[in-house]
């Protein structure tokens, strides 16, 4: 790859610039998942606003195709981009401020959220706020971010007060409810396809300093057992509980089921609300009262970098037997193939609060539908994308098996957890009823579509 000549880029850019052949090139491209690495042109680490601008400029200026680096997290190359310019935010906008008084925090565009989560919670305070806190709050948030705190206070994009955003055209903005409300209301689930955000003002709910959390694991006979239980559980769970239920297999090969349940209190109370499903079967509890700031990274061994990954969801009205399964059993003979590692996590998580939100209020498409997350990965001594992809979209259709009146857009599930983020057509699925505003407003704030890594919305 032939190099391009940023001299002059330099002389006003604040930050670090890495080109191919610099000794940190590898580390600059890299991503938490392996296949998601591009080899970019340049690598611009922003030090605050104004980088934002001249990066923009220069990258324009050179034709040089953007992507812009919150947290890195995202398996499909979002944050990445082949020959062209990353704008990366995580090395010096990435902190976390609180302000107790407003009940707000500051929190910088490449942060993660375990930076959010230690500031507030020291304060008593917390936000929805997904449950791996190695994510990046950029892309969460952007796209919507189902979380532990959910049931109480829906998505993490509902918590969104204002935002400082980097137009193409290198404006700098403050958006909120009254200072540019259309770019709010895109921004709120649209993803990166209107700047480049390097700010985000959450909302902080009070929070008590230890839950009721862990992980509880069952052999996959326990299945029936366990389903029934959570059934009944579902049925009656109040806003302060949650659960996660994840199929796999242990280090010995042996196909186990995995329960995170969540409730925002003692522990002695959270074993009783959970009390069915903690009988049902159970080889090893590790469930108990943990520090707040703990919950995020339960999941994070599920979740380190370094591997090859490909994820998909989908959307369930309600968790078939027959189907989960089926689904479990067929993972579990593609992990005995000892190419592939993976998990599928069905998440038990309120939706009352996120659908009492008017589906016109922000961009991102509501429904009355529980998410499902399929994840296959693998070492990375090749690329086994395409392989992987045909695998998960397997196991997609048989955990959408016994559903009656999916629609089309809960079958294709969360964005964020959608592997297929370039394609264009498929941005009028995400979006939904939303999608013709989207439009207009891209045109208004992006009529080249230089932002266009994630779901493009065409300008109108």
């Amino acid at each position: 790859m032939s190099e391009i000549d940023t001299t002059k880029f330099a002389f006003d850019f604040k930050g670090d610039i890495i080109t191919p052949g610099h000794p940190a090139y590898t580390t600059a491209i890299s991503r938490r998942a392996q296949n998601a690495a591009r080899k970019a042109k340049v690598v611009a680490f922003v030090k605050d606003n104004q980088d934002v601008v001249h990066a923009l400029k220069f990258a324009q200026e050179n034709k040089l195709p953007i992507a812009v680096r919150g947290g890195g997290h995202n398996a499909a190359g979002a944050s990445s981009i082949e020959g062209g310019f990353v704008i990366y935010l995580s090395r010096y906008l990435n902190g976390a401020r609180v302000d107790t008084s407003k009940k707000l925090a500051y929190v910088g565009g490449g942060a993660v959220w375990e930076a959010v989560d230690k500031a507030a919670i020291k304060h008593g305070l917390a936000t929805v706020g997904g449950t791996v806190n190695h994510t990046g709050v950029g892309g969460l948030v952007l796209g919507g971010g189902y979380g532990w705190l959910t049931a109480s206070y829906g998505l993490a994009t509902d918590n969104l007060i204002q935002v400082t955003i980097v137009t193409a055209d290198g404006s700098i903005l403050t958006v909120n409810e009254t200072e540019n409300p259309d770019l709010y209301f895109a921004v709120r689930g649209g993803g990166g396809n209107f700047g480049v955000v390097t700010e985000f003002v959450l909302r902080l709910h009070p929070q008590r300093p230890t839950v009721y959390s862990g992980i509880v694991v069952y052999p996959a006979k326990a299945a029936e057992k366990l389903h029934e239980a959570s059934e009944k559980w579902w049925k009656q769970a109040a806003d302060d509980e949650s659960m996660l239920k994840i199929v796999t297999v242990d280090p010995d090969g042996k196909a186990i089921i995995a329960v995170l349940p969540f409730y925002n209190g003692i522990e002695a109370e959270g074993r009783e609300r959970f009390k069915g499903i903690i009988e049902a079967g159970l080889v090893k509890d590790m469930s108990k009262e943990i520090p707040y700031e703990e919950l995020n990274s339960l999941q994070n061994p599920l979740a380190k970098h370094g591997s090859g990954v490909y994820m998909k969801g989908v959307a369930l009205r309600r968790v078939h037997l027959p189907s989960f399964v089926k689904a479990h059993k067929r993972l579990a003979e593609i992990i005995s193939g000892g190419v592939f590692r993976g998990a599928i996590t069905y998440e038990f998580f309120g939706l009352k609060k996120v659908n009492a939100v008017p589906i016109d209020a922000t961009a991102f498409r509501r429904e009355m539908a529980g998410n499902v997350l399929i994840n296959i990965l693998w070492d990375v001594s090749q690329d086994r994308t395409e392989e992987a992809r045909k695998l998960t979209h397997e196991l997609c259709a048989i955990v959408l098996e016994g559903q009656q009146g999916i629609s089309e857009s809960e079958s294709l599930g969360y964005s964020n957890y959608d592997h297929d983020t370039a394609i264009s057509d498929k941005a009028k699925l995400v979006f939904g009823a939303n999608y013709p505003r989207l439009q207009g407003i891209k045109k208004r704030y992006d009529p080249d579509n230089v932002f266009d890594r994630w779901f493009p919305i065409t300008p109108a």
